[in-house]
C-alpha cells in the first residue's frame, strides 16, 4: 500500500485472510495518530456527587454542513468526564482526530496531559469524534461526493460550535458553554494542528490550547519524515537499510534484471512491481512512529534492526555488516516475521500491488474507514507525502515513493475527484492557517526531536516559529505525542519539563484571564 495509506507493523496479529482483513489493520501506516490510552476506572465520582462512567457515549446534534444550515445535523460521539469539575473550572477538549475515537476515553483520566489539566484546574474533560471518522459521520458513506463535507474547515467549526451548544450530561453542564467558560483545546499530531489552526482561524473561541507533535505546516513532498528516524536509529541499522535502499535503486535505474531479481526473490515478493516493492520496504521503518521512551528494546523497530545487525551472537559495528548480508537477513525477517502479519493469506498483488483499482482497498466506501477518509485529507488539503529524499541525501527510503506515486494512488481511489495526478491545496492550507508563521496567544506547542513528524512542527529545522511568554514551544526528547501521557514523564526528564512548563503555562493564563 502507498506509504501514508497504510501503517503495518510486524507485531500486528495474523488476519484473518484476504485484502479486505488487510484493508482493516493496515490502513493507517505512516499516519498521523496520537497513541490510545484505555481508561483506567470507568466509574468515577466527581466533586458534586454524581456517579458518572467514562465509558458511555453521547451524542450531540451536529451541523452537516455549516456553510449550509438546511442540511440540517447529523449525530457526532463524545465522551465526557465531571471527575474534577468544580464551578467556575474549564472544560478541557479533545479530538483524537483521525481514528474512530473509541479506545481514547483514557484522555478524561490523569494519567493523561488532558486529564492533569482538568484535575489542576478544577476541570470537565471532553473527547469527541472527528466528522468522516469512526461512527460520526454526516452522511452514511464514503464516496467521494460525500466526503467533500470532509475538510479542515467543516473540523474547525465542528469544535467551536460544540462548545458554544452542547448541553454536557451531568449536574451543572447546561452553564458550561464557550466563551463564558474558558475552553481548553487539546490535541496531538494532526488533532494537535487542528488546535493551531482552530485558534488561528477563530480567535477568542476557545480560552487556550495544547498541541503537542502539532503538524501546522502542509507540506506535499514530505521525505523529512524519515530524517529524525535515520538520525536517531542505530547507526548500524541505519547504514545497512540505506545499502539496501541503494541496491534497489541503483538496480532500478539501470534497468539491472539480474540484482531486482536477487533482491525481490531474497523477499519472495517477485511478481511485484519495483515501486511497489519499494513500498513494501518502509513497512519496518514505520513502526519507528509507535516508540515511546517506556517502549523496551523488544519493540518491532528494534526487532528489525537486530534482524540485521546481530550475526552470529555479534553486533555489526556502526558501518553494517554490508549490503549481501543485509539483503539477506531483511528477506529473511520479512519472510518469517512480516509477511503473515501484512498480508495474512492475501498474494503480494493483493497486499502491496497498486495496479489493479478495482480491489476493496481503493473501492470501499463504508463508514469506520479511517484510511479512506484520512486519505481524502491528504490528497486535498494537507500532503504529507512520505516520499524518498531528493539526490545527495542519504536515504531509508527508496527514491521510487515519490509525490507522483503517491498522487496516483489519489486517482484511484477517488476517480471522480481525482480525474488526473494533482497537488494538494497545501499552498492554500499554509496561507489560512498560517502554517510555521502562526501567532496565536494562550498556545502551547510540546514538540519531540525523535518524532518522526517533527519536520512539519513549529520545530523543524527550517521553520521560522519562535518561543514567547504567550505561545510557547518546548521542544524534549520524546517521540511523537510523549508529552500526552504521564509515563512518558515519569521516565524522561526532558518529557517533564515540557510538561511541567505546559501545565504553568495553562495555569497562570487561566488565573490572569
Amino acid at each position: 500500500m502507498a506509504p501514508w495509506l497504510s501503517r503495518a507493523l510486524a507485531a500486528l496479529p495474523i488476519l484473518a485472510s484476504g485484502a479486505h482483513a488487510l484493508i482493516e489493520s493496515v490502513a493507517m501506516r505512516g499516519v498521523p495518530l496520537m497513541p490510545k490510552v484505555p481508561l483506567k476506572n470507568s466509574a468515577v465520582h466527581s466533586p458534586n456527587g454524581d456517579v458518572f462512567d467514562l465509558s458511555t457515549v453521547y451524542y450531540f446534534d451536529q451541523q452537516v454542513d455549516h456553510n449550509d444550515a438546511s442540511k440540517g445535523t447529523f449525530q457526532q460521539r463524545y465522551w465526557t468526564s465531571n471527575q474534577y469539575y468544580q464551578t467556575g473550572g474549564p472544560v478541557v477538549l479533545m479530538t483524537p482526530g483521525e481514528a474512530n475515537a473509541d479506545g481514547y476515553q483514557g484522555y478524561l483520566e490523569d494519567g493523561t496531559i488532558t486529564g492533569v489539566i482538568a484535575q489542576q484546574n478544577n476541570g470537565a474533560g471532553v473527547i469527541i469524534e472527528h466528522r468522516f471518522f469512526g461512527l460520526s459521520n454526516p452522511i452514511d458513506n464514503l464516496n467521494d461526493s460525500s466526503l467533500a463535507l470532509l475538510t479542515i474547515d467543516q473540523a474547525v467549526n465542528d469544535l467551536v460550535y460544540f462548545s458554544q451548544n452542547v448541553v454536557l450530561p451531568w449536574t451543572g453542564g447546561d452553564q458550561v458553554k464557550a466563551p463564558q467558560t474558558p475552553w481548553i483545546l487539546v490535541g496531538g499530531s494532526y488533532s494537535g494542528a487542528l488546535t493551531a489552526w482552530t485558534m488561528v482561524n477563530k480567535p477568542g473561541a476557545f480560552f487556550a490550547g495544547w498541541a503537542s507533535s502539532a503538524v501546522v505546516e502542509a507540506i506535499t513532498d514530505f521525505w523529512g519524515y524519515f530524517a529524525p528516524i535515520q538520525e536517531n536509529m542505530p547507526a548500524n541499522c541505519s547504514a545497512d537499510v540505506q545499502a539496501v535502499i541503494s541496491y534497489l535503486d541503483d538496480a532500478h535505474d539501470n534497468n539491472n534484471a539480474a540484482n531486482l531479481a536477487n533482491i525481490k526473490n531474497a523477499f519472495n515478493l517477485g511478481s511485484l512491481a519495483d515501486v511497489d516493492f519499494a513500498s513494501s520496504l518502509m513497512s519496518p521503518i514505520y513502526s519507528w512512529q509507535d516508540l515511546q521512551p517506556s517502549s523496551g528494546a523488544g519493540q518491532p523497530f528494534f526487532q528489525f534492526c537486530d534482524a540485521l545487525e546481530v550475526k552470529d551472537g555479534q553486533s555489526a559495528d556502526a558501518n553494517g555488516w554490508g549490503v549481501d548480508n543485509a539483503i539477506a537477513a531483511w528477506g529473511k525477517y520479512y519472510q518469517s516475521q512480516q509477511q503473515g502479519p501484512l498480508c495474512g493469506n492475501a498474494s503480494a498483488e493483493e497486499c502491496f500491488g497498486t495496479a489493479d483499482k478495482t480491489q476493496q482497498f481503493f473501492t470501499d466506501v463504508d463508514v469506520d474507514n479511517a484510511g479512506r477518509s484520512w486519505s481524502w485529507m491528504v490528497c486535498n488539503e494537507v500532503g504529507w507525502y512520505q516520499d524518498g529524499p531528493p539526490s545527495g541525501q542519504p536515504a531509508i527510503v527508496s527514491r521510487m515513493i515519490n509525490t507522483q506515486y503517491s498522487e496516483g494512488l489519489c486517482t484511484s481511489m477517488f476517480p471522480t475527484v481525482f480525474t488526473s495526478e494533482r497537488d494538494p491545496a497545501v499552498d492554500k492550507t499554509d496561507s489560512t492557517y498560517q502554517g510555521w508563521n502562526l501567532q496565536v496567544d494562550n498556545l502551547f506547542f510540546a514538540t519531540g526531536k525523535s518524532d518522526p513528524w517533527r519536520e512539519a512542527t513549529v520545530s523543524a529545522s527550517t521553520s521560522p516559529a519562535k518561543t514567547s511568554d504567550n505561545m510557547p514551544i518546548a521542544e524534549g526528547d520524546g517521540f511523537h505525542c510523549s508529552d500526552l501521557t504521564m509515563d512518558s514523564g515519569s521516565v524522561d526528564q526532558t518529557i517533564n519539563a515540557v510538561q511541567t512548563q505546559g501545565l504553568a503555562a495553562i495555569k497562570a493564563w487561566l488565573a490572569a484571564k
